[in-house]
């Protein structure tokens, strides 16, 4: 495969590829005999300053953190810290929290009138590795923590997993009904449902004993809590199977009546159990949309040392969580998360509603060519993840790069050694890609994997 071309299809795109690899990188040092190469520097659409990779540190959102082994984040993905597309107006992710906190402010109100939940979604995404990880109960060893999964900011720091990092400060806070919302980053797979960075929307509520017993006869019996007790399927080891069961009752009421008020009141759903670090008994809610069961979020009752931690002992709760972006997807019809991100009028424009429950259909852009090229290479002996691959192919290729797909896996009968083929799918959102714009952003992924990966080129 050639790899140079003209300077006028080369340069624009060698300039839009290191620009957006970290500082560090092998590759982009020997660039800058070619192209003088700077730190990206400047206002983000806050005001802030713009995050920035140096040598030693991170600095993002107005912080410095400094590098380390962990650190593995890189400016593409910081470039998109303080976007917060579900805090933009008329966005579709805007529009299905908008439903959401509606419907929450609307069917739950204290006796005063006002609601009763509280909605925070412009919580920082920067959280320390305690609260993503050791605050949720999530084992020391447990594989969500792995480096190939997350974005380490450095061993102490991180740019959240899940919007679920928040809970403990916020109960701590004396928050008992509340609706949380923001963007999370995990490395992953590329492909038309699966993005580095997506949002989140959770609600977690916590009752006492007289707010679960009130309305049940005799309730001044009934407690939350027991001594003695032991751990089922159906229950936590402190917990009366009665407040359970009633607390679970709340749970699946309070996320059908939510799922009916987007879907429609005709909803079909049902519930299969599963298995969360942070709740337990815990659930996952499937509805039969359009002819498919698809799951729509996960929740369960909070384990109760959750809860003692951030100093609600007297009280128990539940706790749910969805994607927005799945949401909008499926009521939408948004065929490509990458659309999320896009800043095509014609896109955006088909969102500006006068009204929040207004029906829309996502109207498809002109379906643009896709091109695709393949990548082969030996495997090193050790150290290599298909996340890592995945985070650089998305560092070089941007938005540009529709899927990825391991297409052949071979182990060489004599020498044992691994080798990978992945096909790459490019196809631009807005106009038609040139295979040249193609050939030069895929040699520049083949050698940034060689250097940067450990891998041998199998071309």
């Amino acid at each position: 495969m050639t790899l140079y071309h003209s300077s006028q299809t080369f340069l624009p795109l060698l300039k839009h590829i290191v620009h957006h690899w970290p500082t560090n990188c092998q590759w982009t040092n020997a660039l800058a005999v070619s192209h003088s190469l700077h730190s990206w520097r400047g206002l983000s659409t806050d005001g802030s300053t713009a995050p920035w990779i140096r040598q030693s540190s991170v600095e993002v959102l107005g912080h410095a953190y400094l590098r380390d082994d962990m650190t593995n984040v890189t400016s593409k993905i910081l470039s998109k810290v303080g976007r917060q597309l579900h805090n933009q107006p008329h966005h579709p992710l805007w529009l299905i929290k908008e439903r959401i906190k509606d419907h929450f402010y609307r069917s739950y109100v204290g006796r005063s009138g006002n609601p009763i939940f509280s909605v925070h979604d412009n919580l920082s995404p920067i959280v320390t590795v305690e609260q993503n990880f050791d605050s949720l109960l999530i084992p020391p060893d447990h594989p969500s923590r792995k480096k190939g999964d997350n974005y380490y900011l450095n061993h102490t720091h991180m740019l959240r997993a899940h919007t679920s990092a928040h809970q403990k400060e916020l109960v701590r806070s004396g928050l008992d009904c509340f609706l949380l919302a923001g963007d999370v980053y995990r490395r992953d797979e590329i492909d038309s449902s699966h993005y580095p960075v997506f949002h989140q929307m959770e609600g977690v509520r916590l009752f006492s004993n007289h707010e679960l017993f009130a309305q049940v006869e005799n309730g001044e019996d009934l407690s939350l809590f027991e001594g003695g007790g032991r751990r089922t399927p159906q229950k936590q080891e402190t917990h009366t199977l009665e407040a359970v069961k009633l607390l679970e009752f709340n749970l699946k009421r309070t996320l059908t009546r939510l799922m009916r008020h987007l879907f429609g009141e005709d909803l079909q759903i049902r519930w299969v159990d599963c298995y969360f670090p942070f709740t337990h008994p815990s659930f996952e809610m499937e509805v039969h949309f359009q002819g498919d069961w698809l799951e729509v979020l996960g929740c369960g009752v909070m384990e109760q040392e959750l809860v003692n931690s951030a100093g609600a002992c007297n009280k128990m709760g539940w706790a749910f969580g969805l994607g927005l972006e799945r949401m909008a997807m499926v009521l939408f019809g948004i065929p490509d998360i990458r659309l999320f991100w896009s800043k095509d009028e014609r896109f955006l424009k088909q969102f500006c509603l006068s009204d929040i429950y207004k029906p829309v259909t996502f109207q498809p852009l002109s379906k643009y060519p896709l091109l695709f090229n393949d990548i082969s290479f030996w495997l090193p002996s050790e150290g290599y993840t298909e996340n890592d691959f995945y985070d650089l192919v998305r560092s070089i290729g941007e938005d540009l790069v529709e899927k990825v797909t391991l297409v052949d896996n071979f182990t060489h009968p004599k020498t044992k050694r691994v080798s990978h083929c992945y096909r790459v799918v490019y196809r631009h959102m807005e106009r038609t890609l040139t295979q040249d714009e193609v050939s030069v952003i895929h040699g520049a992924i083949q050698q940034a994997a060689v250097k940067e990966l450990g891998v041998e080129g199998r071309y």
